[in-house]
């Protein structure tokens, strides 16, 4: 472990750009909920496993359909987590090498930590849009949703679309979503890949940290990142192996990696 941290850290510091992948392993660090497998998930939220009910049948957008004060109770409840959490202090150090951020996360942490180029692949708990949607607004969630800790359903008003008056909903991509409304990710996707070609024939370094194998989402993206240069420094407890191309392992957490990283440094 300490050659490759020692190669970890020669990369960084023989970087002309970093990039920072995050999956949701990154957000353990900062004492937010790990969801892998039904366990975690049920962990977190005893009250839906009483329910029987997992993390993938919640994030279902038919839910603000068929059951709105269930969906709402799903997403206030975590507004109100993601609102509250501090960044740890790995953020802080990623910030400090200039890091460019992208993230599978929907929990705003890169840009509480003071990022301020993120791009976030699936949305993000901190804007709102349509559930219908009416026309292709997004607007931020400055919205309050009480939830009952009990059965974790929001009781009260709900969020409604600023347009139309019709329910609203996280500007999240959920599973089998059709509605999802994907233009301000998009920008900042399109802001990143402008980004990556403007550093053709420079030392970029890639460090994906937390990112899994089950939604590979961000796994990939930071393969074809670090494709040109086998710069990546693949940072995660449980799934370091790198099994194609070049690249350094590390399984640690986020916090103790990237702070033995900068020790070298």
């Amino acid at each position: 472990m300490s050659d490759g941290l020692d190669r970890a850290a020669e990369l960084v510091a023989g970087a002309d750009a970093v990039l920072v992948c995050a999956g949701a392993g990154m957000g353990v660090d900062s004492g937010l909920p790990d969801f892998r497998g039904g366990a975690g998930f049920w962990r977190a939220y005893p009250p839906y496993e009483r329910l029987g009910l997992r993390f993938e049948e919640l994030a279902d957008p038919v839910h603000f359909v068929e059951d709105p004060e269930l969906a709402w109770g799903f997403y206030g409840h975590r507004l109100a987590l993601y609102r509250n959490t501090i960044p740890h202090a790995g953020f802080a150090i990623l910030r400090d090498w200039g890091a460019r951020a992208f993230t599978s996360n929907v929990d705003g942490q890169f840009q509480l930590a003071g990022f301020a180029d993120v791009a976030e692949v699936h949305g993000s708990i901190h804007h709102l849009q349509c559930t219908l949607p009416c026309r292709r607004a997004v607007w931020a969630a400055t919205v309050d949703v009480e939830v009952d800790p009990e059965t974790m359903r929001a009781v009260g008003g709900l969020p409604t679309c600023e347009s139309c008056g019709a329910l609203a909903r996280p500007n999240i991509l959920m599973f089998g979503d059709a509605h999802w409304v994907p233009d301000r990710s998009q920008a900042d996707l399109d802001a990143l890949s402008e980004w990556r070609r403007s550093l053709r024939g420079r030392n970029l370094v890639v460090l994906e940290i937390g990112a899994g194998t089950a939604i590979p989402t961000v796994r990939r993206h930071a393969e074809l990142a670090s494709a040109a240069t086998g710069n990546l420094i693949r940072i995660n407890p449980r799934e370091p192996e790198i099994r194609h191309g070049r690249g350094v392992a590390l399984a640690m957490g986020a916090v103790e990696a990237l702070t033995e990283i900068q020790k070298r440094l």
